[in-house]
């Protein structure tokens, strides 16, 4: 534990003027960022007499090891750079939402030619309008499909449409009136873009104007005896209704608003949110964090706005924000959400009336929220707790590991040796500081030697980090996951490194000679601080170095349950990447060892010829007309083909039966895949 007079600053050293600070830790982690109007007035509370801080400040400030600020012009620059220094660091102490879903949302492509209604999620895209978000994808189906008979708006894939342009046939929304049908001709893309916008109007709000429309040309074809006509139109009056119902009106005055309300104790806070617009809930969010810093409501609100609109632009910000406590001070957010939106924007609590009303509504979700969550979690937070203190016990540490590593070698028979580590944190799947390696000390099975190796590597770069003397650069070793390309390490402003923090505990999958050789490694490196245990699978015992006896648990010990969980999953990272290996290597073409030879060119040609077959057999001047091959990539194609021996003809594991070629699967690059190899997703599992 620091004291934070050791890294406090000097008098006089921190400016009195708005700016984004940052605490480190002891591994130069960023584990808090906040910002002020006067740095100097807001650094020097957190460097008072430890016994007024509030537990969770001093928690933070006794982990930290050193302070550093950046100075900004204005307020709302300040909330800028503190919003995206949260989002780039994730400090541990600053509050997170937690958002567990991807909340759909209703989305019409108005930047395609023939714009698409369909449910999306994530990032919005431009060009895109979006209504809601709502709870669940099936809620959008629904009124989809009863908005369709009114509005045919295409709601069909690229593929769909361009299969059903091309045999001049549609789909079978087209066939029952529920597409338009652009894709076969039967309007004109100016017309299906009068739908579309006629469907956006409507999920909009703007409803009356459209239904009395509905009922006038109802009513005067009724008056010319165009009966058909008229039920039909009855029928469409009756499915608007229908789909309106699905939204009541809460606001007489057709309002854009977002209703914000927070329910809150001493250690978690819910978040809840109503999207309102033309006076009828959209879509209902909400999230839950945990309030690891000493906050108010008015923070808690500041952070949610942050959480809600620092993706967003234009009307996704509506005019008017209703929350249950201002931030302090409120006029920095204001102008913020104002530059989001394009335009002014309302931040205020509602007084009275129907939007004070419709706040009680959402404050009583809240409090649903943060019960329902409570109820959920509290088992599981006292059985984290307890498991970590029972492994503590047992391996007789100093305290309970807070941060848990392990590590399994996977391998087919001596081929593509590879291991894995995975990182569990407070009990928790840590998966972004997931690690994979490939053994390329020795050749061959020796899972002993490979966890020497593997132990040796992850620790020899935790020093080199530790010693700060630059980056370490390591090209002959591959062991980055999907999404962390290159060597991953980060600058000094605070960015996760590969191994940049060390664990309490090394869990090893095995027995006493693989925990033995972690042992080694540890000791050959000179680190004495991190202990060791391995796991073996058989009855389930752990092992510890230099103890001729394991250390057995009970079944029902909520410690080899948390290590039974590390160590699986540590198994599950490891055969994952041993058999995506395996079947790359299943899937490798005579057309790879072809330099310059890129996959776009590879497809081109297996699809300008059907198969390997077809091409092997082919002359040079056939070749030639592929589009992109010139006569020297021809001949270096030819000559590489007749070399390589043909690949033995892929089976259909399934009826045994012996498939030429020219009816084998196309790989990732074009090539023919063997029938019976896995077909394993690449990477880190997520």
């Amino acid at each position: 534990m620091a004291d934070p007079s050791s890294y406090r600053p000097r008098p006089g050293a921190i400016p009195d003027s708005p700016g984004v600070y940052r605490f480190r830790d002891e591994h130069r982690r960023v584990i808090y960022v906040g910002k002020a109007k006067s740095l100097r007035q807001r650094l020097a509370n957190y460097f008072q007499d430890l016994t007024n801080l509030h537990p969770r400040t001093r928690t933070m400030v006794t982990t930290a090891a050193s302070v550093e600020w950046t100075v900004v012009s204005t307020e709302v620059e300040a909330l800028q750079l503190e919003y995206s220094w949260i989002k780039e660091f994730d400090p541990r102490f600053n509050v997170k939402y937690r958002d567990d879903k991807s909340y759909p949302y209703l989305a019409v492509t108005m930047n395609e030619e023939f714009p698409r209604v369909q449910v999306m999620r994530g990032h919005k895209r431009k060009g895109v309008r979006y209504f809601g978000p709502y709870g669940h994808a099936w809620a959008i189906r629904d009124t989809v499909d009863l908005l369709l008979r009114v509005f045919p708006v295409r709601t069909c894939s690229a593929g769909v449409f361009k299969n059903a342009a091309r045999t001049g046939r549609p789909c079978l929304l087209g066939y029952i009136g529920k597409c338009s049908a652009p894709c076969v001709g039967r309007v004109s893309a100016e017309e299906h873009d009068e739908l579309a916008e006629e469907f956006c109007d409507f999920m909009a709000g703007r409803t009356g104007t459209y239904l009395r429309r509905l009922e006038k040309q109802m009513t005067q074809a009724a008056e010319d005896m165009e009966y058909e006509r008229a039920a039909r139109l009855r029928d469409d009056i009756g499915a608007l209704k229908k789909a309106m119902e699905k939204s009541a009106v809460v606001l007489a005055d057709a309002t854009d608003a977002d209703l914000i309300a927070v329910a809150e104790d001493e250690l978690e806070a819910a978040v809840q949110i109503f999207h309102v617009r033309g006076g009828r809930v959209r879509g209902q969010r909400g999230w839950v964090t945990d309030k690891v810093e000493e906050i108010t409501t008015g923070a808690l609100v500041e952070h949610a706005l942050q959480q809600l609109y620092g993706e967003e632009k234009g009307d996704s910000v509506p005019k008017e924000v209703l929350v249950p406590a201002l931030p302090d001070p409120v006029e920095p957010v204001q102008q913020w959400l104002a530059e989001r939106r394009g335009s002014g924007v309302s931040l205020r609590i509602p007084q009275r009336g129907d939007k004070k009303a419709l706040m009680e509504t959402v404050e009583r979700n809240a409090q649903q929220s943060l019960v329902l969550h409570k109820t959920k979690r509290a088992s599981d937070l006292t059985t984290r707790s307890r498991a970590l203190e029972e492994i503590a016990d047992a391996l007789d540490l100093d305290s309970a590991p807070l941060r848990i590593e392990c590590y399994d070698i996977s391998h087919l028979q001596g081929d593509d040796v590879v291991a894995s580590m995975v990182v569990f944190e407070d009990g928790l799947q840590r998966k972004s500081e997931y690690r994979r390696f490939q053994i390329k000390g020795f050749e061959g099975q020796d899972d002993v030697r490979s966890m020497h190796e593997v132990i040796t590597r992850r620790f020899k770069r935790y020093l080199v980090e530790k010693e700060k003397t630059g980056e370490w650069v390591d090209e002959g070793q591959d062991n980055h996951v999907d999404g962390d390309p290159g060597n991953g390490l980060k600058d000094e402003e605070g960015r996760p490194k590969k191994f940049a923090y060390p664990p309490q505990l090394v869990v090893v999958d095995g027995g006493q000679p693989q925990v033995a050789a972690a042992k080694r490694a540890l000791d050959g490196l000179g680190i004495d601080d991190v202990a060791v245990c391995g796991l073996a699978k058989r009855l389930e015992e752990l092992w510890l170095p230099d103890d001729d006896d394991p250390v057995v648990l009970p079944r029902t010990s909520e410690g080899l349950y948390l290590l039974q969980r590390v160590r699986d999953e540590a198994h599950r990272f490891a055969i994952t990447y041993q058999r995506t290996k395996r079947a790359k290597r299943f899937r490798s073409s005579p057309l790879d060892d072809v330099p310059g030879l890129g996959d776009t060119r590879k497809q081109a040609l297996l699809k300008h010829f059907g198969s390997l077959k077809k091409l092997r057999s082919a002359t040079i001047d056939q070749i030639c007309e592929v589009p992109g091959i010139g006569r020297k990539t021809a001949e270096t194609i030819a000559a590489a083909l007749a070399q390589a021996v043909p690949a033995a003809p892929a089976v259909n594991t399934a009826t045994g039966e012996i498939m030429e070629e020219e009816s084998g699967t196309m790989g990732s690059s074009g090539e023919p895949v063997t029938m019976g190899a896995p077909d394993e997703r690449r990477g880190q599992e997520t």
